[in-house]
Parts: C-alpha cells; structure tokens; sequence
C-alpha cells in the first residue's frame, strides 16, 4: 500500500469518529520530516482521544504499524507520528492558537473522498 492509500485509510478512521475539518497536506516538497500531515479537530477531549485510538486500531490491524503518540492522555492535541505520515487530531481551540495550516501553507492540499 502506498501512502497515499494509507492517507484515505487514516482519512476514513479519522471519519468513522466524526472527525471535522479534515485537511490533508503534502509536505513532501517542502519538508524531509513526513511526506504528510493530516490535520483533524474533536469537539471534546473524549472525541479527540476517540479520533486517535481509531486511527491506531486501524493502522494496527490493516497494516499493522503502530505510531509514535504524544498527547493521548490529555487529549487536547494529539500527534501520531507513522514517519512517512504525521496525524494531528486537536480540540478547535488549540488547532486555531497553533494554526498548523499557516504554518504549512506552501504545502499541496490534497483532496480525498469524504465518507
């Protein structure tokens, strides 16, 4: 699986949970660290946490990759680091103070299906 199947994987988890604003970004070309981001907001604590804990069980059981995570436990930011692809799942507050869109915006939006 290339990764940009594994994108439409994480995109549909991310979607089974109710993620909203899902943006995907190509990095590739502008940065050595990932060669995508792929940026989500929870309503709640409890919804952020919901979003990641789906992204890792199906990344574990489709492709069995289990990521680097950071933020679990307070579930305000998470971060799922799968090296070629970097998840960042926020409640809208912290999305908006950190504003990773800006921050990344040289990089490709990639459209993918929603549902």
């Amino acid at each position: 699986m290339d990764s940009s199947q594994v994108v439409n994987l994480i995109n549909y988890a991310a979607q089974q949970k109710k993620a909203e604003k899902i943006l995907i970004l190509d990095i590739s070309q502008v940065s050595l660290i990932a060669d995508y981001f792929i940026i989500c907001s929870g309503r709640s604590t409890v919804q952020v946490k919901a979003i990641a804990e789906e992204v890792i069980r199906v990344m574990e059981e489709q492709l069995t990759r289990t990521p680097r995570a950071e933020g679990l436990r307070e579930g305000n930011w998470v971060l799922l680091d799968f090296g070629d692809i970097v998840v960042h799942i926020f409640q809208e507050a912290e999305r908006q103070f950190y504003n990773l869109e800006r921050l990344w915006g040289d990089a490709q939006v990639v459209d993918l299906p929603v549902g």
